[in-house]
């Protein structure tokens, strides 16, 4: 069964903590082995897995990834406007795989499950799909 989890987004880009809302689908999954399958199925979002103990990290990410990546560009085509939110959200990955083991999340002592918005505010999904194993 996929959960999908709703995820409101406050500012054009956004790195939102999502670990413990993960973690109750693990812990209602019944799992204690296994694997944690979450997806983003928007094209300016993403996931990925990093500190989430000092909060000054995802504004460090957020800052990187914006001079990496600038709002806009002289060779941007999309009409939207929002062509560093696609690349942003190609660079960081729409999934990632996160091991279950005796019922719980296996993350470092530091980590933790952040929703990526690049082209908010919005209302979006995460999808979470858990498996024995």
């Amino acid at each position: 069964m996929i959960v999908r989890l709703s995820v409101s987004t406050k500012s054009r880009e956004q790195l939102v903590d999502v670990t413990q809302e993960v973690a109750a689908v693990v812990r209602d999954s019944g799992v204690t082995d296994g694997v944690a399958t979450l997806f983003v199925p928007h094209t300016t979002a993403a996931v990925t897995i990093n500190e989430n103990a000092d909060p000054s990290v995802a504004a460090d990410i957020l800052k990187g990834l914006s001079e990496l990546v600038p709002r806009s560009a002289p060779y941007y085509r999309h009409s939207e406007g929002n062509s560093d939110s696609h690349l942003k959200a190609s660079l960081t990955g729409p999934s990632l795989q996160v091991l279950i083991e005796g019922g719980r999340l296996v993350l470092g002592t530091w980590q933790g499950i952040y929703f990526c918005e690049f082209d908010g505010p919005r209302s979006r999904k995460l999808l979470v799909k858990v498996t024995a194993g």
